[in-house]
């Protein structure tokens, strides 16, 4: 689906066609969308293929008056447990001499927000500074999404002290992996974001430098805040891991206690049962009853003081 958006006394409004100076936004397109960039637009075939590609990783290149820049941006989608799954998916940005070109292969929530003017001052004729608003935004979000993520492990870890659900443990290790994503491709953003400060591809003024360094700090901000997280839900689930064997090591000791006391009884009335003479008091039917409940009485009392039963 092909958009087309321009500023226009401060607002980002939306065009019915493409003109000088305005920003195309191109989520999923199809097969005569894509051609339309290539044949109408001219722009770069190996560019548009790459930025549709969902395992392309980010980079900068440029070629024949084309820039392509790829980062990777954090989405959400809900899985069908009701709970939200976060990951990572690249967004292609390609600059033109008179156009930004962005190139996605699903909907995302950066794209959205720009164009429903919730960033403000955005100009779509200032080409690096709004390649550089969306890198922001796109760290911006990273930080949002990592804040979630804390605090529904936190929830998750106080479900887990109640009762240690499978449904808990499978959610943990969904955050666990979130925060995998957001860490390899933040460090692939922060690569990428390192060779446009140096000026060599994107011409730079000074307040775009300015953002520029301060997209760095976010996303190395991001980038420590996913290694913390992560190394913390890492060690939680490696103590919920020790807690539940633990545990299953105390109802293992206790059931086996349990079967040793039974079996004490058991034996005897064997014996008992046995088509067997000259045993002690056969004669008497409560002999064994008693000799088994004194037996197991005093195995009862060594397992208690051994603490077999806690």
């Amino acid at each position: 689906m092909l958009h087309f958006y321009k500023t226009e006394y401060n607002r980002v409004i939306q065009l019915d066609e493409f003109s000088d100076g305005c920003w195309i936004s191109a989520i999923a397109p199809n097969d005569n969308e894509i051609t339309y960039l290539i044949d109408d637009l001219k722009l770069d075939p190996d560019f548009v293929r790459s930025s549709l590609d969902e395992e392309e990783s980010s980079r900068i290149e440029t070629e024949d008056n084309q820039t392509l820049v790829i980062v990777d941006i954090p989405i959400t989608t809900n899985e069908d447990n009701n709970t939200v799954h976060y990951t990572t998916h690249p967004l292609g940005i390609i600059i033109t001499e008179k156009n930004v070109i962005t190139i996605s292969s699903r909907s995302n929530p950066i794209i959205d927000e720009i164009a429903n003017n919730v960033v403000k001052n955005v100009q779509t004729h200032l080409k690096t500074r709004f390649l550089l608003i969306l890198l922001f935004r796109g760290a911006t979000k990273y930080l949002q999404y990592l804040k979630q993520i804390d605090k529904i492990s936190s929830n998750l870890e106080t479900q887990l002290h109640k009762s240690t659900k499978n449904e808990v443990l499978v959610q943990l290790l969904g955050l666990e992996k979130s925060l995998v994503y957001f860490s390899t491709s933040l460090k692939s953003d922060e690569i990428t974001l390192e060779k446009i400060l140096r000026g060599r591809v994107i011409r730079m003024y000074e307040d775009d430098q300015d953002l520029l360094e301060d997209v760095l700090i976010e996303v190395k901000q991001a980038i420590e805040m996913a290694n913390i997280y992560s190394s913390t839900l890492s060690r939680t689930m490696d103590a919920f891991s020790a807690i539940i064997s633990n545990n299953l090591n105390i109802a293992m000791k206790i059931l086996t206690s349990i079967t040793i006391l039974l079996q004490i009884p058991s034996i005897i009335f064997s014996f008992y049962g046995m088509n067997v003479a000259g045993l002690w008091f056969d004669q008497f039917v409560w002999f064994p009853l008693i000799v088994s409940i004194i037996a197991a009485a005093l195995l009862a009392i060594i397992l208690i003081k051994n603490k077999m039963f806690k």
